[in-house]
């Protein structure tokens, strides 16, 4: 391992600020940003997925930022590999440091440790799966790998779809396909977690969440509707204006449904984050303690 390669790598809950610390950081080291956002990958999706701005972005380069179509498959594994030829082959040989930001906490563990051998996905019976009820998916789960159903985010339908897929495929429980064994990288990983108190952060996400339609959320929304069925759309901020769209409750309604959803998802990232020993935690204006952090770990 070439340890003068260092990944600084800062997660956190949806709507935390990691971006802006991922900027200042970067200025700060004159490092590039790699994106670990599974929505902000798709151009088609910018409001909602809180993408930032070329001026937020402050002469940054970042990269895995609005560069995939909606319509285009694009899988942890997909971005496994060219997340890692982005590294080795473009960034690394030309500087020492580069950012990995993001809340997508498969992405991370992605690049970070590597994804098992996994059965490629069949077309047909992934349209089968997508077209199932979650609730039929999750029983389905429960039944043929109880220890991936216990750990599983339960509100995630492309997680959940992956999973029962692969058990069909295979014939195997998920579970036990998933090694665990991490893979050699060019990189040393430094971990920086951003948290705020809990009132806080629900606060900002209302906040944000309120933002986003007055940017034009329902607008977006509205556009991306006939392509609901996407999997890249199966996910907060959507499936409630689509609910809406149908008639299932009211936009103000649909409105409130992101706020807790988010708020929601937002409890369940810092769950699995906080698993993670490795992290080190901080506020999100704390870049100087996270320089300091950072510079101990050379």
């Amino acid at each position: 391992m070439d340890h003068t390669n260092r990944l600084i790598v800062i997660q956190g809950p949806t709507g935390v600020g990691k971006s802006a610390a991922g900027v200042v950081l970067g200025r700060h080291y004159g490092a590039p940003v790699v994106s670990a956002d599974s929505r902000q990958v798709y151009r088609e999706m910018a409001i909602g997925t809180a993408v930032p701005s070329l001026a937020e972005r402050e002469g940054v380069p970042h990269y895995f930022i609005q560069n995939k179509s909606i319509h285009e498959p694009f899988t942890a594994g997909d971005y496994e590999r060219e997340a890692l030829a982005l590294l080795d082959n473009e960034l690394f040989p030309n500087t020492p440091d580069v950012l990995l930001v993001g809340g997508s906490g498969l992405y991370v563990n992605a690049l970070l440790e590597g994804f098992d051998d996994l059965p490629e996905s069949d077309p047909t019976l992934r349209a089968e799966l997508t077209a199932m009820p979650l609730a039929a998916l999750l029983e389905e789960l429960e039944r043929s790998d109880p220890a991936y159903y216990a750990v599983v985010d339960r509100q995630n339908p492309q997680r959940v779809i992956r999973a029962v897929e692969v058990c069909r495929l295979s014939g195997r429980p998920y579970s036990t396909l998933r090694s665990g064994v991490v893979k050699q990288r060019n990189f040393t990983p430094v971990k920086i977690g951003i948290d705020l108190p809990r009132e806080e952060l629900y606060a900002r996400i209302d906040r944000r969440v309120e933002q986003m339609v007055s940017d034009g959320l329902v607008a977006e929304a509205e556009r991306l509707y006939p392509d609901r069925h996407l999997s890249a759309l199966q996910t907060v901020g959507y499936r409630e204006l689509f609910n809406h769209f149908d008639g299932r409750c009211s936009l103000a309604e649909a409105v409130e449904l992101i706020q807790r959803n988010t708020r929601r998802y937002a409890k369940r990232q810092l769950t699995w984050l906080r698993r993670d020993p490795q992290i080190r935690w901080f506020g999100p204006t704390d870049t100087e303690a996270m320089t300091a952090y950072i510079d101990g770990n050379l």
